[in-house]
């Protein structure tokens, strides 16, 4: 006898969706996804779903945050070019600090 398991809502999960990504795109989602807070799964599924995140507040998402930041600040000294992708990084992360600053 098999036992199905229910996430949070009560919904049996059984559908299996995958797809291939390069490298640097897999590394772009690695750091939205850290900063989110959330799982690979749950933030991929609200990104698809145009849901909007919201990103519960722990010491790994803040360690995510200080990452994330201290990687800015290198490439402001060393006055390297940005990419779209880390132009993306850098307006998701103003965003979510924002959104922190108004919660408090």
């Amino acid at each position: 006898m098999s036992v199905k398991a229910l996430d949070r809502q009560g919904r049996w999960r059984n559908k299996i969706v995958a797809f291939r990504v390069s490298p640097e795109e897999n590394e772009h989602l690695n750091k939205l996804v850290k900063l989110s807070g959330l799982n690979k799964q749950d933030y991929l599924i609200h990104r698809v779903l145009k849901e909007e995140i919201t990103v519960n507040y722990s010491p790994r998402v803040f360690k995510a945050f200080r990452n994330q930041i201290n990687e800015f600040n290198e490439l402001l000294k060393n006055a390297q070019p940005v990419d779209r992708a880390t132009a993306e990084i850098v307006a998701y992360t103003i965003d979510l600090l924002q959104k922190f600053r108004e919660e408090e």
